[in-house]
């Protein structure tokens, strides 16, 4: 019988959906700007600088002639370096503007699992130290910084980070320094990540920070769910962002924006902001689909997520950030979510208290609100939110439409220190987010990417705040 009643609310939503008069979005201009179709009048093969494809000779050296040579095609159109059909065995290299690096469908670029071919570079600014460890932290397998225009792309080849070793490394407590990731390209922009499938990071996989104009699409990332901190894609302090078409499946959160770490954070004040996530699926063993933090400490504000897949995580939704963060996380919208086999669908955790020293200030506290959640179908849920802000810094406007959670848990919502309203919520929301809003407290939309509330919703009024679980 609740199984029944179940499949008829699902039913219900989502003809609810399909009428909303909120409306999908319109995607972002600059999303539009974006693509991986570059003419380069002059390519070269990475054979040809003395690579072997046989994924035991070591191509570090290869990689780096062939970049230090095409530089020269900088201002001539750029130029194209191509990895043909093998297993390319490298350890760290750089690349430089204006440069395509285009892989076979049969290729693939493995990391060296040996840490001294992963040079040692200083922390960034934003965090003042490395993120696991004090100190520097390793170069990514493919880096970059202060370029512009710069794609990377392929017809679906490999990049292989072999983060086993990585991960034994961290577990058993002898590493030196903090892991690397895949691929990290800092101060850059016209940045386009394309048609590759991503294996194994060490680390996060793509860490595109202090960017501009990213373009990440048609991408897999595949790492088994029990690796250590393995995050798919992580815009951090980077602005006009694009997500697209990716599959993720890993050992912690799919996509997560984060903008600096405390007193560092918002010293160097560069937030992420305009950032567009759009037809994303996968799992994640112990991380979220969405995620923004815990390192929010420029401020995150002007995110759009819509056409969100996720099963067999831990969560769905979710925001951490702590007393010391300081920064904002606003004006975020997350529309068009089906979850099955998740634990717990939203979450919102407001002591998070990872700290890089202890030198933070205790009194810089974040400012959340203006998240609005909607158009949210989940199929065997254990928990439909926890969401807990900070005693004496209430997290504000958090707000929840057209949202069906087949949740087992009792209570199915736990809120502490959060204010907002929800609009056709089931099971019913806890009871900070049942006010009728008026004409100061609305929901925030994607549309414009401005506050908005329909005439359709204000005439709704008491339905707001009767609502009733199937």
């Amino acid at each position: 019988m609740r199984r029944s009643k179940a499949l008829l609310g699902v039913l219900l939503v989502l003809a609810t959906i399909s009428k909303s008069p909120w409306g999908a979005a319109a995607s972002s201009s600059y999303c539009k700007q974006m693509g991986s179709t570059t003419f380069r009048p002059h390519s070269v093969t990475i054979t040809e600088f003395g690579a072997v494809g046989d994924g035991v000779t070591l191509n570090t050296k290869a990689f780096q002639n062939a970049i230090f040579y095409l530089h020269s095609f900088a201002d001539k159109g750029g130029a194209q370096l191509f990895v043909p059909a093998g297993r390319w065995l490298t350890g760290s290299f750089s690349l430089i503007s204006h440069l395509t690096l285009s892989l076979d469908k049969d290729a693939e670029i493995i990391g060296s699992m040996d840490s001294s071919d992963w040079p040692v570079i200083d922390p960034l600014p934003s965090y003042g130290r490395g993120r696991e460890l004090p100190g520097g932290r390793h170069q990514s397998l493919i880096h970059g910084s202060n370029l512009t225009d710069v794609i990377i792309t392929g017809d679906n080849g490999t990049i292989n980070g072999q983060g086993i070793v990585w991960w034994d490394w961290f577990q058993n407590h002898t590493l030196n320094y903090t892991r690397p990731h895949l691929i990290e390209l800092m101060y850059s922009t016209e940045v386009v990540i394309s048609n590759l499938t991503f294996k194994n990071s060490p680390f996060w996989a793509i860490h595109p920070v202090y960017c501009s104009q990213v373009l990440v699409q048609n991408v897999t990332i595949l790492a088994p769910l029990d690796s250590p901190n393995t995050d798919g894609i992580d815009p951090d302090s980077s602005t006009n962002v694009c997500i697209e078409d990716c599959y993720i499946s890993t050992g912690d959160d799919l996509i997560v924006i984060k903008s600096g770490w405390d007193e560092y954070g918002i010293s160097f004040a560069y937030p992420s902001s305009n950032i567009s996530i759009r037809r994303i699926a996968g799992e994640t063993k112990s991380g979220a689909g969405i995620a923004f933090g815990s390192e929010m400490s420029g401020g995150i504000s002007e995110v759009e997520a819509e056409g969100i897949h996720l099963f067999n995580s831990l969560h769905g939704i979710r925001l951490k950030t702590s007393p010391g963060r300081g920064g904002y996380v606003r004006n975020i919208y997350i529309s068009d979510v089906t979850m099955t086999d998740v634990k717990i669908a939203i979450r919102i955790t407001g002591q998070y208290d990872e700290h890089p020293d202890d030198k933070y200030d205790e009194n810089a506290l974040p400012l959340i609100n203006r998240i609005t959640i909607k158009d949210i179908v989940g199929v065997n849920i254990s928990i439909a939110g926890l969401l807990e802000g900070i005693r004496g810094d209430n997290f504000s406007s958090i707000c929840l439409s057209n949202v069906f959670l087949d949740a087992t848990a009792d209570p199915p919502w736990r809120c502490s220190y959060i204010q907002g309203y929800s609009n056709l919520v089931s099971p019913e929301s806890c009871e900070p987010l049942r006010d009728v809003p008026n004409e100061t407290s609305v929901c925030y939309a994607a549309n414009h990417l401005r506050p908005h509330l329909s005439d359709a919703d204000r005439l709704a009024g008491s339905s707001f705040v009767k609502l009733t679980s199937l």
